[in-house]
């Protein structure tokens, strides 16, 4: 059991991402210190959304230059720091190079991070952030699961460089931050397996996954049908505060998975209905798969995703995280109401 002095700093990677966003600002309200490692700290449109809620909070930030792929880079930002949370890695699923853009910087960026830690003698915890990713690689997987249920006992052995790199690069850091922390005994490692996040981060105007689905919604994209993927939906304000109880709460470890609920696109965009049906072009209905087939390589979606995924259920136990890390979960009708009214309240729809 790792007790963790929250008068020390938090080293906290790619700070000025959209889960990190939320993370530090749960540090700065309970008063931490955070260390944050970023490319560019003279940047100040990159650190504006911190520097904004570091000034009327009790915790405080300071920056730090450094870079995922270099040897070292994280070591300055490091001294003295008993926790470090790692959440850098990109998030994309339309790449041109898989190596370079997505495996390359979450594999490499957690060696460097790591082998850092390993020469920083303070650090105590690592609390790392994967993903069901790391799970499974597509819906059609859970066939072959026990109970047809994602748990943490699982490792996505499905996807591949050329087949869902994005999922293959989580299980490649995760992998390879387990095998690190094994030869070793003076820090351990926790780690934040989430869903989809979606919810209102700290940035308005980040890019992510969700923000493009979300957008997507409500932009007219989806006027003539959804694409009826399930999948398992967390707010970006739970998985903040999971990383926060993995990190400080003595009794945590290994994975957790860290989902709320699970709807398709479609059950989303009911959600939105009441509030804003009648003023955005939600979708009311699914699309065939064999259309969707057809058409996903005309927008960038290979085909095996929409084979392995479009129509099948999923089913996520979500129980570990709930007993040991205490997460009460947002309802996700609040969390895509409240995510939809921020991309209003900031223009990302154009006037339909």
């Amino acid at each position: 059991m790792m007790k963790i002095d929250k008068t020390k700093p938090v080293l906290l990677t790619g700070a000025t991402g959209y889960l990190a966003g939320k993370i530090a600002e749960k540090l700065l309200q309970e008063g931490i210190t955070i260390h944050a490692p970023i490319r560019d700290p003279q940047n100040g449109n990159k650190t504006k959304y911190l520097d904004a809620i570091a000034y009327k909070s009790n915790g405080s930030i300071k920056y730090f230059k450094a870079d995922l792929l270099s040897k070292g880079s994280y070591d300055e930002a490091m001294i003295g720091c008993e926790l470090v949370i790692h959440t850098a890695s990109p998030f994309t699923l339309r790449v041109k190079n898989p190596q370079l853009d997505l495996v390359d910087p979450a594999l490499i960026g957690t060696e460097n991070v790591l082998n850092s830690v390993n020469d920083t003698s303070s650090v105590k915890r690592v609390v790392l952030t994967s993903s069901v990713a790391s799970i499974y690689g597509s819906s059609k997987d859970l066939v072959d699961y026990p109970n047809m249920t994602l748990t943490e006992e699982q490792w996505n052995t499905s996807s591949s460089l050329k087949n869902n790199p994005y999922s293959f690069s989580k299980v490649l850091a995760e992998k390879k931050a387990w095998e690190i922390n094994k030869v070793q005994n003076r820090w351990d490692l926790v780690v934040i397996n989430p869903s989809l996040i979606i919810g209102p981060g700290i940035n308005p105007f980040a890019s992510s996954e969700s923000f493009k689905i979300v957008k997507q919604l409500g932009d007219g994209s989806m006027k003539m049908g959804a694409v009826n993927i399930t999948m398992g939906l967390v707010d970006v304000r739970d998985v903040a505060n999971a990383h926060y109880e993995a990190g400080f709460r003595p009794s945590a470890k290994g994975r957790h998975i860290i989902s709320a609920e699970n709807k398709s696109i479609l059950g989303l965009a009911q959600l939105l209905q009441d509030k804003y049906g009648d003023t955005y072009p939600l979708p009311k209905g699914n699309l065939p798969k064999f259309l969707v087939w057809l058409i996903a390589p005309m927008v960038g979606v290979p085909r095996n995703i929409i084979s392995t995924n479009v129509n099948y259920q999923l089913n996520i136990d979500n129980s570990k995280g709930i007993k040991e890390l205490g997460i009460n979960y947002h309802p996700i009708k609040d969390t895509i109401n409240d995510f939809f009214q921020q991309l209003i309240d900031n223009n990302v729809f154009k006037k339909i």
